[in-house]
């Protein structure tokens, strides 16, 4: 497997231009002169891919797609590609430490991966076109406009976080499938003696999905985070064990759920129910 950790060797790879700058790199694609075929590669680095016609001989899908993908850092392309020469299109790679630099600009679908392409339509193709030659032309200008080059690049990606709540939207079949296997794999979860509470990251790997991939995803149908919607479990199965089972002490309850330390479930249980559960349970009894 090849490793690429900047853009200037992974563009020779590829075929691509050589890059202006170390951060942040914008062009076209020109397949002709591409390395249509290769074996798996990862990137150390962000990019963003525009990719019109495009058609790969390992898809299942035999027509051409245009669609937005993605790379992310440490993420394997572990089929590496085998593509046809017919698509045309554009490409933005972001160095980890613009990123960093400019996070509030970003959105958390850079961390996508390659789970979900976003697929475009005619009039968002021609927009993202438009601000895209705006983008080259500030980055061939060179770094005195670097500052404007980043407002395009936070336009771009925001029209693509646009893009996606649209394709949420008009497809939901396929999204709720996801949710339905988060909830499920939640209530799963106890169904077995566990050692820490469940975590975002614990389902994404679950499910083959990334954090940020899943999180959007459970966002845009719940209304609430992961986060959110396992702390509401969590809460729910406590208040189970608090009314069902009057012999389990606070710190048991708090072993069961997969608390670390009784003192931070106490602490976490307030928080969200407004009562301690020592006041929980005592709310819970009848006065004589």
């Amino acid at each position: 497997m090849k490793t690429f950790s900047d853009f200037k060797s992974y563009n020779n790879y590829l075929g691509l231009p050589e890059p202006l700058d170390s951060n942040i790199d914008v062009g076209y694609y020109n397949p002709s002169v591409m390395l249509l075929k290769s074996d798996a590669v990862m990137v150390d680095f962000y990019r963003i891919s525009f990719k019109i016609n495009f058609q790969s001989k390992q898809s299942a899908n035999p027509n051409p797609i245009t669609a937005v993908f993605f790379n992310s850092p440490n993420i394997v392309l572990v089929d590496g590609w085998d593509v046809e020469p017919t698509y045309t299109g554009m490409y933005l790679q972001l160095s980890k430490k613009i990123i960093e630099e400019n996070r509030f600009l970003f959105k958390t679908y850079l961390d996508y991966g390659q789970h979900e392409a976003l697929y475009l339509k005619e009039d968002e193709v021609q927009e993202i076109s438009s601000v895209f030659q705006l983008m080259m032309k500030y980055y061939e200008s060179g770094t005195h406009n670097f500052n404007v080059l980043i407002s395009y690049v936070n336009v771009l990606v925001s029209l693509v976080e646009a893009y996606y709540k649209r394709q949420f939207s008009t497809d939901p079949k396929q999204y709720n499938r996801i949710v339905s296997d988060f909830q499920q794999s939640l209530l799963e979860y106890y169904q077995k003696p566990v050692t820490q509470l469940p975590s975002v990251q614990y389902f994404a790997d679950k499910l083959g999905l990334t954090p940020n991939y899943l999180g959007d995803i459970i966002k845009h149908f719940t209304q609430k985070s992961p986060l959110e919607n396992i702390h509401e479990f969590v809460i729910k199965k406590a208040k189970e064990l608090l009314e069902q089972d009057c012999m389990m002490n606070n710190a048991e309850i708090a072993y069961e759920l997969g608390f670390e330390y009784p003192n931070y479930f106490s602490k976490f249980f307030k928080k969200q129910v407004g009562l301690s559960p020592k006041e929980y349970r005592a709310k819970l009894t009848p006065k004589l």
